[in-house]
């Protein structure tokens, strides 16, 4: 339509018929004028709403699915960091339980021995081809550490300090082959030699050939003169094999270590020794033996069985 005077006239009725046709259907209400024609739009144009609203929804529902999904998807992610968070939580909580076991074990054996102990971290190991078997620990010169202490942990002789630099430490293994050290043997002056092989157990070379060693003995640390680079009294290992006797000078023993060489966290470096040798009170408990059940078997007379009266009566 063309923008002309008689047009915009036109516009200006049709507005002013909409507000009084509006003003007649408020005023009447229920019985409006126009309900009629409002009833006859509706019959012709519902279908129509109705037909577009079907298609409409399922957009705006899949829209608000979508928006919703978002939401879900945001909200299992933050539950997935957090089940994440959890989890690293008790596993930090479970290697904390077991560092504060290992180093109650530990102080334990240095309250036995009578022991100053610095207590210490493995925070490396050193590689093992050549048998070269060594640690590095996080204490070292400023911490007190000097070369040739002895390192032990809760279960025994863990080795000696070799390399002490300002903040860290290298300890020899005592399973390494070029490690020795003198032992001494349970309840008893049985003194010997034992040195590393590496995976294998401690070789033992008693100093008295006709010493009566047995499978199950335990064996100590003797020490050293002025303590250094052994202490005395800390455990070793428990006697595995013994090769007989030849009538040698000397008997060789076999003996598993106390300590695991390839399970190391928590070691203690002993920066004073005791005042006096602790002996055999740094050994752990021996376990007890199982007792072996006995059955008692009791023999019941059958009822026909005759008894001797009978017997005698019959002859």
């Amino acid at each position: 339509m063309r923008d002309t005077r008689e047009s915009r006239l036109l516009l200006v009725l049709l507005v002013a018929v909409a507000f009084a046709l509006i003003t007649v259907d408020i005023r009447g209400g229920e019985d409006s004028p126009v309900d009629g024609a409002r009833q006859a739009a509706a019959a012709v144009f519902g279908p129509i709403e109705d037909g577009v609203s079907t298609a409409v929804n399922p957009v705006g529902n899949a829209v608000s699915a979508i928006r919703d999904s978002g939401e879900r998807h945001d909200r299992l992610a933050e539950m997935e960091k957090e089940n994440a968070a959890l989890k690293a939580k008790l596993g930090s909580d479970d290697r904390n339980r077991s560092r504060l076991a290992q180093l109650d074990k530990m102080l334990k054996i240095a309250g036995q021995g009578q022991y100053g102990i610095k207590g210490a971290q493995v925070i490396a190991i050193g590689a093992a081809q050549g048998f070269s078997w060594t640690i590095t620990v996080d204490v070292g010169a400023n911490d007190g550490i000097r070369r040739d202490m002895t390192v032990l942990n809760g279960d025994g002789l863990v080795g000696r300090v070799t390399t002490v630099g300002p903040d860290t430490a290298t300890v020899l293994l005592a399973n390494d082959p070029d490690f020795t050290v003198g032992t001494r043997m349970e309840a008893g002056d049985e003194l010997g030699f034992a040195s590393g092989q590496g995976d294998r157990p401690l070789r033992v070379e008693l100093l008295n050939g006709k010493a009566e060693i047995k499978k199950g003995d335990r064996l100590v640390t003797f020490g050293s003169q002025a303590d250094k680079p052994f202490v005395p009294g800390v455990p070793v290992g428990v006697v595995a094999r013994v090769d007989p006797s030849a009538g040698g000078l000397t008997r060789t023993l076999y003996v598993t270590p106390y300590v695991s060489f390839t399970k190391l966290d928590i070691v203690g470096v002993v920066v004073q020794a005791p005042k006096k040798d602790p002996r055999d009170t740094v050994l752990p408990a021996k376990p007890r033996p199982t007792p072996t059940p006995t059955v008692t078997v009791t023999a019941t007379p059958s009822a026909d069985a005759p008894v001797d009266g009978q017997i005698q009566e019959e002859q």
